[in-house]
């Protein structure tokens, strides 16, 4: 009977330890409590010594994830005594370094990352001098050990920024692993040197590495291990500035580590959702999340409780109406327990916290000397740090009347951003950037604003938005799990569809799209390379290029409208009034539209809404274009639009009936676009997907207007064809329906035979085509990120390239649009620019035709 104890001992150990790999930490702790009892009443040998030491420093690792730090000492001093009675000094020594290297696991998840370091060095040390002395009971559990170590040291000096150390570690362990066949261990380094990308500031490489080990562990099956990894990859979502898809990321590991009780991780979820509902000045959020963490945090013993603190203040301080000398007290104490547990970066936050408090309330030399003595960054310091470094700078240098100085700093600020937005690869990270800038380009438009500075205004407002469209696209980076999963959510929409119309239930097909759309973006953050940002449009170059032509920027700054004018070589800025009342009129217009479109309405709803939707255009009239008449007199125009007004097509506007009108996201892009000299190659592509209302001889009618166009209709209208037609065509006309997504703009798509195509594919093309017709609904619609960022299907394509987007902005009814459609290429046709074109298509019924030239015409 003892002797069947140590096997059943050995069994349960076993079993512990593949349920503690797998994070099923409840089920690990009863299997070896188990094993531990049943070892216990085995002869006292030293077979049953070593046994119970790995059962116990096993054990240790579980209750510290579970039950803090206090109860995983406990294990681990038992562990040591236990260790004693071993005769072997061999098998101690290397016993004693796995009770180390366990032990640093656990101090590290508590939040102390040097102290980690010195246990991981214990069973390096050891394994380094038996290496030297080319003992013989070296095996292949000793390599592996040893790699394990260097690279969880490598983690812990990551965390306090040895950002050296960490890589010679991890290149050692990389070695190993390759010579010693140590696969298993792959995704751990590949872990740690994204956590290494990240903190050094290499932030597109950081996210290409965590989705690496995402993959791995994916295909691998591992996971119980996704979990880690996920976080620091949501952290790096918020460094970015990718606060809402961090969100949507936490929000759904939340509830799963819950159900496992994985306290560690459940407050490291709530910590970082804090973080993203504060960056999205969802203050009453962040701060109820960030007290939950902290409550764990703190009853586990770990430090990090500070960093939940911190966030729980900033949100509090933002919302505070007074600011107190208790609040302001409050955020020096925590940097100073911050910088005590050696969270440098979080110290200098919280001190530049207390500088804003102090600012805020009138304090300005205290303010002044808090920053004098505060460092400037560091090589690691991130991003969002800097930028509210440069915010308390500015606005204490306003506070003290130096407007100067301010514009000094915020420029500075931005130029930051831009050396950080440079490396980015994907159009959704390069315009996820600007929330971090956000506060800084208010400042900034305000300060030159108070100036009535028509020409710096234009500068200014070049500087702070649409910078997506910057960049000279560089060909895409074939990444072929990233075609794999478009093709996977292609799939799951037409299933999804199917089941819909079957009537059967939908709920797992939709949370299985969610997830492959989730993975196709991220995989798309790395999808492509931009070239060199071009330069911001002067407004010289603006104004010899417009020519006849008229600009209009518009833009928002404390509740007010303005709009920058430039016509007949002059610089003008007209004060529009309250922005509300024309931000809302955009809006409802575009909802009358939307409810205008279908085909066969009946005549006296047609009457009602029409009604509705002339008075919205007649008050955009009054509010944004009579106040700019005797500027732009009959010119035509170029609309830089900001909010809502991305939306307006503008030729419902009583005042640009007839008028050619081209929106762009900015000055630059529209000179970019302007100016693009992409060489003619006379291939016209007309495709019509399923589904629509006319017939096949609408398309017919259109390809007698273009020799030897490329007509794909029917089955031959799949997403693969016409998406390799689309490379290189000069002129592209679309006729299907489309949708856009805003919660997730590069999923907006055009219907094809075989399901859509997608924004995300755009990026594919090498030579993307110069003009492009999307005769769909809604496919001219953006998602709105701070600082105007604008991103959408059409956006795709402008920013992949693409010269001139003529897309409706709104639904528009099958019949409307082949009769608007037939209109612009018989004008095309006759040498019309497309803007003229569109201008004369769209007078014959505008609230039925709402399209916009887009980029430029």
């Amino acid at each position: 009977m003892p002797a069947r104890a140590l096997d059943t001992a050995r069994e349960l150990f076993k079993r512990g330890w593949a349920d503690h790999s797998r994070y099923r930490l409840p089920a690990a702790i009863r299997l070896l409590k188990r094993a531990l009892a049943h070892a216990d009443r085995a002869p006292d040998t030293p077979e049953r010594s070593e046994l119970r030491v790995r059962i116990l420093y096993t054990l240790g690792r579980c209750l510290g994830e579970t039950s803090g730090m206090e109860v995983a000492v406990d294990a681990f001093d038992e562990a040591r005594r236990e260790l004693e009675r071993l005769p072997d000094l061999w098998t101690r020594a290397q016993l004693n370094g796995s009770i180390a290297y366990s032990q640093g696991v656990v101090i590290m998840r508590m939040g102390q990352p040097e102290q980690a370091v010195q246990w991981f060095s214990i069973h390096i040390t050891w394994a380094e001098q038996e290496i030297a002395q080319s003992s013989e009971r070296i095996d292949s559990e000793f390599w592996m050990k040893v790699a394990s170590s260097l690279i969880a040291r490598a983690f812990a000096c990551a965390a306090i920024r040895r950002r050296e150390p960490a890589i010679a570690d991890l290149e050692r362990a990389i070695s190993l692993s390759s010579e010693h066949q140590l696969d298993d261990l792959r995704p751990y380094a590949v872990h740690a040197l994204a956590n290494i990308h990240k903190q050094s500031g290499d932030l597109a490489e950081a996210l290409r590495r965590y989705e690496e080990t995402v993959r791995i562990l994916r295909s691998d099956e591992q996971f119980s291990l996704l979990a880690g990894v996920q976080l620091d990859q949501a952290e790096l979502m918020l460094m970015v500035g990718l606060s809402d898809e961090a969100g949507r990321h936490l929000d759904e590991a939340l509830p799963v580590m819950r159900r496992e009780k994985r306290k560690q991780d459940v407050a490291e979820v709530e910590m970082f959702r804090a973080s993203a509902a504060l960056l999205d000045d969802q203050f009453d959020l962040a701060r109820r999340m960030a007290k939950a963490s902290m409550r764990k945090l703190e009853k586990r013993g770990s430090t990090w409780w500070m960093m939940a603190a911190l966030i729980e203040l900033w949100a509090h301080a933002m919302q505070a109406k007074r600011v107190t000398n208790s609040l302001v007290q409050k955020a020096l104490a925590l940097s100073d327990h911050l910088a005590a547990n050696h969270l440098i970066d979080e110290a200098r936050l919280a001190k530049l916290l207390a500088a804003r408090l102090e600012i805020r309330r009138g304090r300005l030399a205290d303010s002044e000397e808090l920053l004098r003595h505060l460092p400037g960054p560091r090589a690691v310091t991130p991003i969002d740090h800097r930028m509210q470094r440069r915010l308390v700078l500015a606005e204490l240098a306003l506070a003290k009347g130096n407007r100067r100085a301010a514009l000094l700093h915020t420029s500075k600020g931005l130029d930051e951003l831009s050396q950080v937005r440079d490396q980015l690869g994907g159009l959704e990270l390069v315009s996820a950037a600007a929330v971090h800038s956000r506060e800084l380009g208010e400042l900034a438009i305000r300060l030159v604003l108070a100036r009535n500075d028509a020409r710096q205004l234009f500068v200014w407002l070049e500087r702070t938005r649409a910078q997506t469209y910057r960049y000279e696209p560089l060909e895409h980076v074939e990444n072929p799990d990233l075609a794999e999963r478009i093709i996977e959510v292609r799939g799951l929409g037409r299933d999804l569809m199917r089941a819909g119309l079957d009537g059967r239930p939908t709920t797992e097909l939709r949370a299985k799209l969610a997830k492959a759309q989730r993975e196709a973006n991220r995989l798309g953050w790395n999808a492509q390379r931009w070239g060199r940002p071009r330069p911001m449009a002067r407004i010289n170059e603006v104004i010899t290029e417009l020519g006849e032509r008229a600009m209009a920027s518009f833009v928002v700054s404390g509740g007010e409208m303005v709009a920058v004018v430039i016509a007949g070589a002059k610089v003008r800025m007209v004060r529009l009034g309250d922005a509300h009342d024309a931000l809302e009129s955009a809006r409802k217009l575009h909802f009358d539209l939307n409810a205008l479109a279908p085909d066969h309405l009946p005549p006296p709803l047609v009457q009602v809404i029409g009604a509705s939707a002339r008075r919205q255009a007649d008050r955009l009239d009054d509010l944004l274009v009579k106040p700019l008449r005797a500027l732009i007199g009959e010119r035509e125009l170029v609309v830089v639009p900001t909010g809502t007004l991305y939306a307006v097509p503008w030729g419902v506007i009583p005042s640009l009936h007839g008028r050619p009108v081209v929106t762009a996201p900015s000055a630059t892009a529209w000179l970019a676009a302007a100016q693009s000299d992409n060489p003619r190659t006379d291939r016209v592509l007309l495709v019509r997907g399923p589904s629509l209302q006319f017939p096949d001889s609408e398309l017919d009618r259109l390809a007698a207007h273009h020799d030897k166009a490329t007509v794909l209709s029917g089955e031959d209208a799949t997403a693969a064809e016409v998406l390799a037609h689309l490379d290189g065509a000069d002129l592209v006309h679309v006729a299907a329906h489309g949708e856009h997504e805003n919660e997730n703009a590069l999923f907006s798509r055009l219907e094809l035979v075989d399901g859509p195509l997608f924004a995300h594919e755009l990026g594919r093309l090498r030579k993307p085509p110069a003009h492009v017709v999307l005769a769909a609904c809604s496919l001219a619609l953006n998602r709105i990120r701070p600082g105007d960022e604008a991103l959408g299907f059409a956006g795709a394509m402008l920013a992949g390239g693409t010269r001139t987007v003529v897309a409706a902005a709104s639904k528009v009814g099958d019949e409307a649009s082949a009769a608007a459609m037939a209109d612009y290429h018989r004008a095309l046709a006759a040498g019309a620019a497309p803007a003229v074109a569109l201008a004369e298509a769209m007078a014959k019924d505008p609230f039925r035709r709402p399209f916009l030239c887009l980029g430029s015409g």
